[in-house]
């Protein structure tokens, strides 16, 4: 129970509300004097924990913790049924002994500490040793100093839901190499963990290996790809599985990302849909670059230019006005902060300068599913059914009414992208033919992959138009300079409810790439997201 759940005063004695599983249960206990005699409640301290509580609370978890007992450790968290379920999973299912914890010096109520240990199992053992840290609160009812308690505390790689186990690993081994069989590894390529762990978890069993021995941590959450190996007692042989990444754009995706944070990069190759570099620079180890879903701004106008040109209601030398505003159904709408009016804008214009209202003023010719339709059939979005080789999200364009009609116009409303989707959007405009995205290649396991009818050959001419131009003279001009080839962009920034600065999005191609990318909180589309697009283009293939 949460030592800061709500008590209620139930025929003269204490009733604490006892939450998960026990909601709607009371734990009935004797009202206690502060001199333990029978009467009212002690006075419960408020406020921060003071240095004394923050080192007494922490020292007492750390010796009962060091000691295998699970249970009085846990009665000095908030949340003590998680916490012994986790704290006895350590001893019990992780086998590790000799634990041996040292705290750092205490930052108010956080205090870092180290741990060392061993892990034991079918008589091999190897030590462990990492870092970590828990923050003291104060209970809320009981006026106590208790851990803050997090999976994190017992691992910092440990999420809800997670859990440490050792013995023969789920799957075995791989060694992943690229597509000129370059050996790809996560100490080499950080970003590829997740990735690399995805990767075995579904293809392990057929890449030839034979599994071993480890300690690791098996994950709940989606996303997260398959269990992170932190010990090898005992080496399995490991089979080899072929992606289609490039070594080299890899390298060039995760020098890029780690300037911004909160940063994901998708390249892809759009001949062949094949990803040739994936990297994320995020706290949280999510892999955004193939499963965010948030709003690409700006970016979305390459499907809207798409739709508006396939329903004949304007090309990309027809009319498209750039006004200040424009009202649809109650909703006002802006350009960005400086943007001068251009009544007599093309679609290319208001396209190169990113014009929003150019887009919204044509949401009464649109049918309410136009876009819908446009970014399923002709780009293979919003479907549900990509196999790329590990998990992934397809986009979704939904058939929205009223004034979001007009919004997902401009990629805001309910659209959602993650940068792979918007890497196979400018794939896909940029070739007519829509390929789904594969990271590695279909005869690994012979599945189907997604089709859609791709764009006619006049709409890709318009589109590539309209993207060299933003890329040479418009809103991406800046950060595309410099780059040789075949080249086109378009930039966006997505304004997120409560966030005072919007997301960045950038997507561009050169040659044969094609590249997306997401900075959230990074600001116009040319602050973040651009630079690292580029980097990764100016690489190549």
């Amino acid at each position: 129970m949460r030592k800061g759940a709500k008590v209620a005063v139930v025929g003269g004695v204490l009733a604490a509300m006892v939450g998960g599983a026990g909601y709607g249960a009371y734990n009935v206990v004797t009202a206690i004097s502060g001199d333990g005699a029978a009467g009212g409640p002690a006075p419960v301290r408020t406020g921060p924990p003071s240095g004394a509580e923050v080192e007494e609370a922490s020292r007492a978890f750390f010796a009962a913790w060091e000691k295998g007992d699970a249970s009085k450790a846990a009665t000095y968290t908030n949340y003590a049924t998680n916490a012994e379920g986790l704290l006895a999973g350590f001893h019990d299912d992780a086998h590790l002994t000799d634990v041996k914890i040292t705290p750092g010096t205490a930052s108010g109520a956080r205090v870092p500490f180290s741990v060392k240990a061993t892990v034991s199992y079918d008589g091999k053992s190897k030590p462990l040793a990492y870092d970590s840290e828990l923050t003291v609160v104060r209970g809320e009812t009981t006026g106590k100093a208790l851990v803050d308690w997090k999976p994190s505390v017992v691992h910092p790689e440990l999420k809800d839901g997670d859990t440490l186990v050792t013995g023969e690993s789920a799957s075995p081994a791989i060694e992943a190499v690229d597509r000129n069989d370059v050996v790809l590894t996560k100490e080499k390529y950080p970003s590829l963990g997740p990735i690399l762990d995805a990767l075995r978890g579904k293809y392990g069993d057929k890449a030839g290996g034979t599994p071993g021995i480890e300690l690791s941590i098996r994950h709940a959450a989606e996303g997260t790809g398959g269990d992170t190996t932190l010990v090898t007692l005992a080496k399995g042989r490991a089979g080899k599985v072929r992606t289609t990444l490039s070594a080299n754009a890899q390298a060039a995706a995760e020098k890029a990302v780690t300037r911004y944070a909160e940063s994901s990069v998708v390249a892809v190759k759009p001949s062949t849909g094949e990803v040739l570099a994936v990297a994320n620079h995020r706290k949280d180890g999510f892999n955004a670059a193939f499963l965010g879903k948030l709003a690409p701004g700006s970016t979305m106008k390459i499907i809207s230019a798409a739709t508006l040109i396939d329903n004949g209601i304007t090309t990309a030398n027809g009319p498209a006005p750039c006004t200040d505003t424009a009202t649809w159904q109650s909703q006002t709408f802006h350009n960005l902060k400086g943007m001068q009016p251009q009544e007599n804008a093309t679609l290319s214009d208001s396209f190169a300068r990113s014009c929003n209202t150019a887009f919204v003023k044509y949401a009464d010719e649109v049918k309410v599913d136009s876009l819908t339709a446009e970014a399923q059939q002709r780009f293979g979005l919003g479907r549900n059914d990509w196999k790329t080789g590990i998990e992934s999200f397809d986009g979704s364009v939904p058939a929205s009414g009223g004034p979001d009609t007009a919004a997902n116009m401009i990629g805001q409303g309910q659209v959602q992208m993650c940068p792979l989707n918007m890497a196979s959007v400018t794939a896909t405009a940029m070739t007519g033919v829509f390929r789904q995205p594969v990271i590695v290649p279909r005869s690994l396991d012979d599945r189907e992959l997604a089709t859609a009818k791709g764009l006619s050959a006049g709409t890709v001419a318009q589109l590539r138009a309209m993207m060299n131009r933003t890329a040479v003279s418009g809103t991406a001009a800046r950060v595309m300079a410099g780059l040789g080839g075949s080249i086109g962009a378009k930039t966006g920034s997505a304004e997120v409810d409560g966030q005072a600065t919007s997301n960045s999005w950038f997507t561009g191609y050169r040659d044969d790439v094609a590249a997306a990318a997401m900075t959230q909180e990074g600001g116009h589309g040319g602050d973040a997201a651009g630079p690292i697009v580029a980097a990764v283009l100016r690489t190549g293939g």
